[in-house]
């Protein structure tokens, strides 16, 4: 299975996510997005990552609306996408929902709670019922017309279903090192970094046993 990965910058790759792509005799292909522009390949399934811009800067990276208008073609054509973080805003705006500034930016270790919905999902349901998840986020989103929300943290929807198109608002992805590349790119984000950079030494282990676990069931919902 060829999966593509989009990427918005060089510290937001597909993290532990490459290890389940690769070990599960699958092609992972990085594409990045600001650097090339929409994809103009066939794949198999599809993750969108992160980045440091927001979902709604069209005009300070024109790169976007046609990142978006690849997104809407593989809802209609129902590939299977799996976003993350400001992938899953785009997701969601690509399927017609509004993005817009969260009411509190979420950034950090932060406690996440699945709907009843989740337990008969094939992705979600890979996830405890409850948990502290990674975040770093400034922007959410409504949720899609049709879709299903999986999980929410007491800021907004963490989670949701569109089909076969997943969108996560946490980080299950990533490793400690992007942590701390996070940390020197955005310094202002975090008031106490050393705080996050101990606080992420204790859970990361279990946090990239819980990243890989998603990923293994996005690719088994495949």
């Amino acid at each position: 299975m060829r999966v593509l990965a989009l990427t918005h910058g060089p510290s937001v790759g597909p993290g532990v996510f490459e290890d389940v792509i690769r070990d599960g005799g699958h092609e992972l292909v990085e594409w990045q997005v600001p650097l090339r522009g929409a994809p103009d390949g066939k794949a198999d399934a599809v993750i969108v990552l992160g980045g440091g811009m927001h979902p709604d800067e069209e005009d300070q990276h024109g790169w976007l609306r046609p990142e978006l208008e690849y997104l809407g073609g593989l809802l209609e054509r129902d590939t299977p996408v799996l976003g993350v973080c400001l992938g899953s805003q785009l997701l969601a705006r690509a399927a017609g929902a509004s993005v817009f500034r969260s009411p509190v930016p979420e950034v950090g270790w932060l406690p996440v709670e699945l709907t009843e919905a989740a337990a008969t999902d094939p992705v979600a349901a890979s996830l405890p019922e409850r948990f502290d998840a990674f975040q770093w986020h400034h922007y959410t989103h409504e949720l899609p017309a049709d879709a299903v929300e999986l999980a929410r943290s007491r800021v907004c929807t963490q989670a949701f279903r569109l089909e076969r198109a997943w969108g996560v608002q946490f980080h299950p992805e990533v490793r400690a090192a992007q942590v701390q590349a996070w940390l020197a790119e955005e310094p202002a984000d975090v008031a106490d970094p050393r705080g996050l950079l101990a606080s992420t030494r204790v859970r990361i282990d279990a946090w990239n046993d819980l990243g890989r676990g998603l990923c293994a069931a996005f690719l088994a919902a495949v």
